[in-house]
């Protein structure tokens, strides 16, 4: 998910299930060029956070990107770009990547790629980079692949909790295959692709199908006898925060790389080539100048992004992303530590909310236990 933005309502993009939102009483804001749900009327931000945790929600995240890569050679030539190994997953299963700048290894995008064989690699990056990340492939590509952008052909409903599976299974769905993993599977004379993916850390799945059946697909998640809720942007981003999972423009970005942000575990260290190998891997041998740490408030203070962290009066850091953690009831945050800081696990720092100090404690992510197996 991309950073909101504050376009003027009538230059944003719309998903198809628009309608069925306004219906719900959504609260809409900007999400990468789209206008997108932010919470529901007799939801809020709380009870669908909580929703998701415990029983299952609904998100139309369809203002993710999506684009595709076909020919001889395809998943070979993606590899050769995106930071993570394709070679160490197999047909049928997806895999966490970066888009990096060659130049200085900055983050261009996280992406999930999909890969269904040697010549077809399916990408979901974000919503305000796949034209860039597009452009960047494109630019690379030999003549005898395709790469092209298919960011309005498709959308997106990420199905998540613990009672995502029995959810789908009543509607005949597949549920039982591997996380990071996806199969073709039909709903009423709907194709449609189900990923065991997600943004929340609970069990889940992501639906990819085609713009023109969304709907369908949406009314029948709803007209199951599963109850779920229907969730916005805002409460994806407080489960997200929880997790410790990165948002683009934030905690990872073209000033961001990902040996800062602790994301070295998403790229191929020993692939011959990728984009930002070189400075990347120069990055990793000297040690990062500044690393993404999380941290969990002492007080009611509630961190938000580019605040600034204190070490006694030293500025040491600025938070990344921030938030009130609906599960813990406290405050939580992810920053960049400066390293010649010699900050530590369990170490008190001091953020700046507005004028008042508030203590914090520096800790590894994620905030809560993870459920996504």
């Amino acid at each position: 998910m991309t950073d909101m933005g504050s376009k003027d309502s009538a230059d944003l993009l719309t998903s198809p299930l628009h309608d069925r939102h306004t219906a719900l009483g959504a609260k809409f804001a900007a999400f990468g060029g789209w206008d997108m749900p932010l919470e529901y009327a007799g939801g809020g931000v709380l009870k669908e956070h909580a929703a998701v945790r415990e029983g299952v929600g609904v998100f139309d995240v369809s203002h993710l990107g999506k684009a595709r890569i076909t020919g001889p050679g395809a998943a070979d030539f993606v590899n050769a770009c995106l930071s993570n190994d394709l070679g160490r997953i197999k047909p049928g299963k997806a895999q966490y990547t970066l888009c990096c700048d060659d130049a200085t290894g900055g983050v261009v995008d996280d992406i999930i790629a999909y890969l269904y064989g040697d010549d077809h690699v399916f990408l979901i990056p974000n919503a305000a980079n796949t034209t860039e990340v597009v452009r960047r492939l494109t630019a690379a590509a030999p003549a005898e692949l395709s790469v092209t952008n298919e960011h309005a052909d498709f959308a997106v409903l990420a199905v998540q909790g613990p009672r995502s599976a029995e959810l789908l299974a009543e509607l005949g769905l597949p549920t039982d295959h591997e996380y990071m993993s996806f199969a073709t599977a039909d709903l009423d004379g709907v194709t449609l692709t189900v990923c065991r993916t997600g943004y929340t850390g609970e069990h889940g799945y992501e639906l990819v199908v085609s713009s023109a059946d969304a709907t369908r697909v949406w009314d029948a998640l709803f007209g199951a006898s599963v109850p779920a809720r229907a969730c916005g942007l805002a409460a994806r981003d407080t489960l997200r925060t929880e997790m410790g999972y990165p948002l683009h423009g934030q905690d990872l970005s073209l000033d961001i790389t990902p040996v800062q942000a602790r994301a070295g575990w998403a790229v191929g260290w020993n692939k011959p080539a990728f984009w930002g190998r070189d400075v990347l891997t120069a990055e990793k041998a000297a040690g990062p100048r500044r690393t993404l740490w999380g941290l969990v408030a002492n007080d009611r203070g509630i961190p938000r992004a580019h605040m600034t962290v204190l070490s006694g009066d030293q500025p040491v850091g600025e938070i990344t992303s921030g938030t009130f953690s609906p599960t813990r009831k406290i405050g939580i945050a992810l920053a960049l530590l400066d390293t010649a800081a010699g900050l530590s696990e369990g170490d008190t720092v001091e953020v700046d909310v507005r004028g008042r100090r508030s203590s914090m404690t520096v800790t590894k992510p994620p905030f809560v236990q993870p459920s996504v197996k």
